[in-house]
């Protein structure tokens, strides 16, 4: 093994999060609970997770944390922008995910996150009402503001170093236009134009984040960061981003199972996926145009699994399609219904159904902690760009299309990219390979 390359994790680690919501105060009220040890991070991999370093006699089992030099959770410090002026505690509450024996022990600390007022734009979530916003004169301020709010946060908080999350609701879709999101210099001047139709708030969150050096991760569907703009500003300032769509449950499930059908060669015939949720992603979601964001990150998962090239008698023609319902009874307690239609030998026709009845934001806090903490590691390791390692997380990985590259969807897989990567940083031989 080499030495690490790893600048150590000394100091506080701001984490600034775009949308103080369900899967954010989830986050947080989990974090504060598990540093009083009053609470267990169930579901992070950088908590739970031991990775094999070395080979015969010098092979280990090891946390993340002994490998590379990771923050703990109690050098956290919280903030975070959104529409709504409610504290992450009245935020807690208010989105009824964990109960409030859970959350009163953390009261005062969640009190005291007070969320910034938002960049935001109604017409990319037209369900949303919320008046704790920016006046902006255009685009371009509405970043030069957010710049401002990250280096006051870092000030007033003593942060060393930063990460900005974004894990607010899904915007409009917004299509690749070569015009304008291919250099950096063609999107400042969209920028500052105020070409509102091709830089979504989200563009403005992004750049602001790595400008003023903090790793940016894109929990949500939307295009922000899958952009060459993005990725040459990312290459300029020397910082790692994420995306994009947080990887919680039907997902997770179909990244996870699809590999079964391909590795036992089975053919498929179809996919039907549906979810009814009611917070308020789902809120937005019914809007057609913001569903449409999410559909195209949902529907890409399984088409580089099961690939219809590599086995046309298997998969040369099926039927792939998803569906997500509003449906405010359920609140954060989404349900997921996958049919699955197979067939095997000769040709005879089976059938799996899997209903998954999951929880969000207790899908998703986890998430958010692993995506922060292994993104401050990248930007310590000095990785920027695309993170690929980061895949395991997320819906729809960030890969560059440019160059017609297919991004990994394979559960396992991903695992394997992550494991190389924690090893690589942590000075030891990147020993697994993908198959």
């Amino acid at each position: 093994m080499s030495k690490s390359t790893v600048k150590p994790a000394e100091g506080k680690l701001g984490v600034l999060v775009v949308g103080l919501g369900a899967v954010t105060t989830t986050f947080m009220t989990g974090v504060l609970m598990a540093r009083k040890g009053l609470a267990k991070p169930v579901g992070s991999m950088t908590q739970y997770d031991r990775i094999r370093v070395g080979k015969g006699q010098d092979k280990k089992y090891l946390m993340y944390k002994d490998i590379v030099s990771m923050a703990s959770l109690d050098d956290i410090v919280f903030g975070a922008w959104d529409v709504y002026p409610a504290n992450a505690y009245e935020s807690a509450i208010n989105a009824e995910v964990l109960k409030e024996k859970d959350i009163n022990p953390v009261k005062d600390e969640l009190m005291a996150i007070k969320p910034m007022t938002a960049a935001f734009d109604k017409n990319y979530a037209k369900r949303l009402d919320g008046d704790n916003v920016k006046t902006v004169k255009n685009r371009w301020d509405m970043t030069e503001q957010l710049r401002e709010d990250i280096r006051n946060f870092k000030k007033e908080n003593g942060v060393d170093r930063c990460v900005v999350l974004w894990a607010a609701s899904t915007e409009v879709y917004v299509p690749v236009n070569d015009n304008v999101h291919d250099t950096i210099e063609h999107l400042e001047a969209a920028m500052k134009a105020d070409d509102v139709e091709n830089i979504a708030p989200s563009m403005c969150y992004a750049y602001a984040a790595l400008a003023e050096g903090c790793p940016f991760i894109m929990g949500a569907p939307n295009t922000t960061v899958d952009i060459p703009a993005m990725w040459e500003l990312s290459e300029k300032t020397g910082m790692p981003i994420a995306g994009k769509d947080f990887k919680t449950g039907q997902t997770l499930v179909k990244s996870g199972f699809a590999p079964i059908i391909g590795t036992r060669m089975l053919g498929l015939s179809g996919w039907f996926s549906t979810n009814i949720l009611g917070n308020r992603d789902g809120l937005v979601l019914d809007e057609p145009a913001n569903f449409r964001t999410k559909e195209v990150s949902k529907l890409s998962t399984l088409e580089s699994i099961l690939v219809p090239e590599e086995q046309p008698d298997l998969y040369s023609n099926y039927y792939h399609k998803v569906r997500i319902n509003y449906y405010p009874p359920r609140n954060d307690n989404k349900e997921g219904w996958d049919n699955i239609d197979i067939f095997g030998w000769m040709g005879y026709p089976m059938q799996i159904k899997i209903n998954f009845l999951c929880r969000d934001s207790i899908l998703a806090a986890p998430l958010c902690l692993d995506l922060v903490l292994l993104s401050d590691l990248a930007a310590r390791a000095g990785r920027h760009g695309i993170q690929r390692f980061l895949s395991f997380f997320l819906k729809s990985p960030m890969h560059d299309y440019t160059k017609g590259e297919v991004p990994v969807n394979h559960l396992f897989q991903q695992y394997t990219m992550l494991k190389n990567a924690i090893r690589e940083m942590g000075g030891y031989e990147a020993d697994e390979e993908i198959d």
